[in-house]
Formats: structure tokens, C-alpha cells, sequence
């Protein structure tokens, strides 16, 4: 944000009070006087401390307005009315249906590069905490997003611009807020008490949309959180620092390999720098590898007598292998009917 020079602005309307009929500049010139700013990764907007809004203007772009603020300053924002037409809000659209999409992952891209902030994208951490239960497998089962702690009734707050696609009840997630933003991703709020937002609703970053809670399966109040992308779920520790309230990335990188409850987010070292920065072609051989090793997978159907040890002799491996492929301990109590790999 800069702060507007009041002398400068009367001193720009001197010839126009004066009759002067000299040309005027265009908003495209004079964007260019005041460049944009430079991207890079955004702290979260501090909700109940943000100057009024006092008036709005208009840019080449319909899309991006230049919001003047009543402190003097100004910042770029986009009006979300004019993508409304926009295929990222056209295409797997359903209201009433928390996972519409259908696209098998091996379509997906390997990299799919996603804006998430910018000077006209803002960014609102939806809850300064640290991570009480991280996404992954959890007690056998897969925790598609992180849980973040928050007492009953505290605002919960859209993390980016965007437009509502779900605000609903339902039976596990409880009252939940699904918002789609113009990069194509989805981010979920669920077990609210209230939602504040119907589907449909445009949404800009900070605004509250509903209410902590409890609601649907859940053990108390928290909010469960989760970034998704054509509609397999990733780790929203890769873009937000929930200790720091302050998003990683203006602009992510976001791999295909990220798209499975195995990758987690991990902190930054030398060696797995250079895990996330390996070239597409290093990426590809490791999918075709993944795709020969989950090709050549076995599995068995668990029936009544088997254990372990004796599905271990069996298939000529070992109790800790299996164990491994499935996330398991071996105590786990094997249910009958249940699929177990072995290979």
C-alpha cells in the first residue's frame, strides 16, 4: 500500500479546475507510474483491524479495481462478479456435493502452478494456531485436511477471494463452507456451529463465514481445514504457516505427487530441497515407477483364522512390510471382507 499525496492529486486537477484543455492520462499510463507489487509470500490480513473502504476506481482491467481506503492508503482488488463466466466457476459446479470431481489423477498435470496472492489477491490466515491433528492417515483412516483448535463461536475466516460452492450440512463434515478461487482451488471449512455464507455468495479473503463448532463427527470444538485441487486433497501445510498466521507462497508450485495422503508437508533441509525441486523428468520416471510397483501390488481378503504371521509365510514377506504398505501396527485387528496388500 502507498500512502496517496494529497498535494499531488490537487496539483493532477489544476488544469481541469482551470478549463485547460490539455489531454488527459490514461488509467493504463498512469498504472504504469505505479507499478504493482512485487509478489512474494503474504502475511495474513488482521481481521477488525482493516481501514474502511472510501471509494472504488476503475482499471484497464474490469476485473481489477483500486480500492482507496479512508487512512489514505489504497490497494488493488478484483471484483469476482466478472468471472463469474469463467469456466474455474462453471465446471464440476454443484452446490449440493462436496466432491464433484471426477478426473482420474494420472490426467492431472505433474506441476500446476496456482496464484494464490498477489496486490489484487489478498490472503487471511482462517485460524493463527498451531496444528493439533496434521492431514495424513490417522487411526487408519485418512485425515484429508489439518484440524486447527478454536472455542465455540469464534469467527472463522475465508482464506482467499472467492466464490462459495457448498454451504450445507452434512453428516461427518457437520455445517460446512466449500469456496472456490480463481487459481481452481478449493478450500473446506467444516464442523462449524454457523454458516454465515450461502452458495453462490462472493467472497473476499478475511471475510467470516460461519462459526466454530462442533458439528458432525467431531470429538469438540475445531475447525477442520482443507486445500483441495480437482478434488483430491494436499496438505494445507504447503502453502500456510498456521503458527505464523503467514502464507509460504504468493505463486505455489503444486505437484501431483502432493495429491496423495502419503505427502506431507515436512520442514525445509538440504536434502529434501532438493526432493521438491526435482526436474518433470525426474518426476515422470518415479510416476511410471509408482504406476509398475502399484501394477505388480498384491492383495489379500481377509478371512476368518488369518493373522499377520500367517499372511506374511504365505506371501513370503514379512508382518513389518505389511504393516508398512497398509498403516498398520501388528496388533491391528483384522476384519473379515476387509482388502489388505501384501505386495
Amino acid at each position: 500500500m502507498r500512502k496517496i499525496s494529497i498535494l499531488t492529486a490537487i496539483l493532477a486537477f489544476l488544469p481541469v479546475l482551470a478549463g485547460a484543455q490539455e489531454p488527459r492520462m490514461s488509467i493504463r499510463e498512469a498504472e504504469k507510474l505505479i507499478p504493482r507489487e512485487v509478489r512474494r509470500p503474504v502475511k495474513s490480513m488482521i481481521p477488525g483491524d482493516k481501514p474502511l473502504a472510501h471509494d472504488t476506481l476503475d482499471t484497464s482491467d474490469p476485473v481489477i479495481k483500486i480500492v482507496l481506503l479512508n487512512d489514505g492508503t489504497w490497494h488493488y482488488v478484483k471484483d469476482l462478479r466478472f468471472l463469474a463466466d469463467s469456466s474455474v466457476f462453471r465446471r464440476n459446479w454443484k452446490e449440493n456435493e462436496l466432491n464433484p470431481f471426477r478426473t482420474p489423477l494420472q490426467d492431472l498435470p505433474f506441476r500446476i502452478t496456482l496464484c494464490l496472492a498477489d496486490s489484487s489477491s489478498r490472503f487471511c490466515c482462517p485460524r493463527q494456531i498451531k496444528v493439533f491433528s496434521p492431514f495424513g492417515w490417522r487411526r487408519r483412516r485418512n485425515h484429508m485436511g489439518v484440524d486447527l483448535p478454536l472455542p465455540m463461536r469464534t469467527p472463522v475466516y475465508a482464506a482467499f477471494d472467492g466464490k462459495v460452492r457448498c454451504s450445507m450440512y452434512n453428516r461427518g463434515y457437520g455445517n460446512v463452507v466449500i469456496i472456490r478461487h480463481a487459481s481452481g482451488l478449493e478450500t473446506t471449512y467444516a464442523h462449524l456451529a454457523e454458516r454465515r455464507v450461502s452458495a453462490g455468495d462472493y467472497v473476499s479473503a478475511g471475510d467470516v463465514i460461519g462459526l466454530g463448532g462442533s458439528t458432525g463427527r467431531s470429538s469438540g470444538p475445531h475447525l477442520h481445514f482443507e486445500t483441495r485441487y480437482d478434488g483430491y486433497a494436499f496438505d494445507p501445510q504447503w502453502l500456510i504457516d498456521f503458527e505464523t498466521g503467514v502464507l509460504r507462497h504468493g505463486y505455489f508450485v503444486l505437484k501431483r505427487k502432493y495429491l496423495t495422503p502419503t505427502s506431507k508437508y515436512y520442514p525445509e533441509s538440504e536434502e529434501e530441497e532438493e526432493e521438491i525441486y526435482k526436474t518433470e523428468e525426474e518426476e515422470r520416471a518415479e510416476a511410471e515407477r509408482i504406476a509398475k510397483e502399484m501394477a505388480a501390488a498384491r492383495y489379500h481378503t481377509i478371512k476368518a483364522g488369518d493373522n499377520l504371521s500367517r499372511l506374511a509365510v504365505k506371501y513370503n514377506t514379512t508382518v513389518n512390510a505389511i504393516c508398512k504398505l497398509n498403516g498398520i501396527t501388528p496388533s491391528t485387528t483384522l476384519k473379515i471382507g476387509k482388502k489388505l496388500r501384501v505386495k
